[in-house]
C-alpha cells in the first residue's frame, strides 16, 4: 500500500513557475515508477510526465516537453514536477500516481495508487 500526498499547487501568472511535490508513504517507494497526470474541468485525465524507479528514465507529454521536469528523491520518498513557462491551458488538478508496472506509464490505467490532487491555476 502506498499513500500519496501532493502539494505545491496554486495560482500563478502565465510565464511563471511552480514546483509540485508528491510525498509517498511506505518503505518501497523506489520500487515504483511515478507519474504526473492532470485533469481540467470537463476533460479527461491526461498524462503529463513519468519517471522510472531510479530516475534514470523520464517521459513527457508533447504539450509540456521542454517546460516541465519530473524528478525524484528516493531518500525522501518524494517525486517533483517543476513547471516553467506556464500557460493558461496548463490549468488543471494535478495528480501523482505510482505503479510497479514496467510499461504503459503514459496511461492512467497502468497506475495502482493515486494522490488526492492539487489545483494549479494559470492566469492570462
Amino acid at each position: 500500500q502506498v499513500r500519496l500526498v501532493e502539494s505545491g499547487g496554486g495560482l500563478v501568472q502565465a510565464g511563471g513557475s511552480l514546483r509540485l511535490s508528491c510525498a509517498a508513504s511506505g518503505r518501497t517507494f523506489s520500487s515504483y515508477a511515478m507519474g504526473w497526470f492532470r485533469q481540467a474541468p470537463g476533460k479527461e485525465r491526461e498524462f503529463v510526465a513519468a519517471i522510472s524507479w531510479s530516475g534514470g528514465r523520464t517521459y513527457y507529454a508533447e504539450s509540456v516537453k521542454g517546460r516541465f521536469t519530473i524528478s525524484r528523491d528516493n531518500a525522501k520518498n518524494t517525486v517533483y514536477l517543476q513547471m516553467n513557462s506556464l500557460k493558461p491551458e496548463d490549468t488543471a488538478v494535478y495528480y501523482c500516481a505510482a505503479t510497479m508496472g514496467r510499461t504503459g506509464w503514459g496511461s492512467a490505467g497502468s497506475y495502482d495508487y493515486w494522490g488526492q490532487g492539487t489545483q494549479v491555476t494559470v492566469s492570462s
